[in-house]
């Protein structure tokens, strides 16, 4: 006999990609799931946080690069250069779609943070190709174990491996952990990475939520600005 249907698991089972983007998203999440994940806990991928700020931080010089006005975003003009440099094979509707997805503000600029956030679903969804892999590794070889934390990170919050963290999972991963007040920590950040209130966190809102967890954060964006254009 089955038991009752809880609302989180209801919207999982009624929720459906609305872009081809994020099913391609979560194709390649499930994907990188079968193959495992290395967190053992909550408290491990708490531990990584200054190794994967540093290597967060290594975008910037890659960012100002592409960033060819130094305006502080990267249109999409700058994007496609990027892509064609660094020899990243999409399709220019696939460029157009993560360039939307990753435009927040919606104001026809990359800024920093979403320029990590989209590096990381690039990462992602080529992550099936070994011939991108290694010219990934020729231009960006710091990147590579910074990103592929972030994806085990999420792989293994996903308990169910159906692409999303849910509010349950979340609460399981940081209970786990043995800390006080786990739950409360829990529904916290939760709630920091749910933008949309769906109850459910798909992993470009993960990977929004957790740059601000270790530390990067857009006012140095601007401070970093200033400083160029003083």
């Amino acid at each position: 006999m089955g038991g009752a249907v809880t609302k989180s698991e209801s919207l999982q089972k009624e929720w459906v990609p609305e872009t081809k983007l994020e099913a391609k998203i979560i194709e390649a999440v499930q994907r990188r799931a079968s193959r495992g994940t290395t967190m053992k806990s909550f408290n491990s991928i708490v531990l990584k946080f200054p190794k994967i700020d540093e290597g967060l931080r290594n975008c910037k010089a890659i960012f100002q690069e592409f960033d060819e006005d130094s305006n502080g975003s990267i249109d999409h003009s700058e994007l496609k250069n990027c892509f064609r440099k660094l020899e990243i094979s999409f399709e220019e509707e696939e460029i157009k779609d993560l360039f939307e997805a990753c435009d927040i503000n919606e104001d026809k600029g990359i800024t920093f943070t979403e320029f990590i956030v989209l590096l990381c679903l690039v990462y992602l969804l080529k992550d099936d190709s070994s011939t991108l892999q290694k010219k990934w590794r020729m231009g960006m070889p710091k990147l590579e174990p910074t990103f592929e934390t972030l994806v085990d990170t999420f792989v293994f919050l996903d308990n169910n491996k159906d692409g999303h963290v849910s509010r349950e999972e979340m609460v399981r991963a940081i209970d786990e952990s043995g800390e006080r007040s786990s739950g409360r920590i829990a529904m916290k950040r939760f709630e920091e990475m749910d933008w949309d209130k769906n109850g459910m966190v798909n992993f470009k809102e993960f990977l929004f939520a957790f740059t601000q967890w270790v530390g990067i954060d857009e006012n140095e964006e601007d401070d970093d600005n200033n400083e160029k254009n003083g």
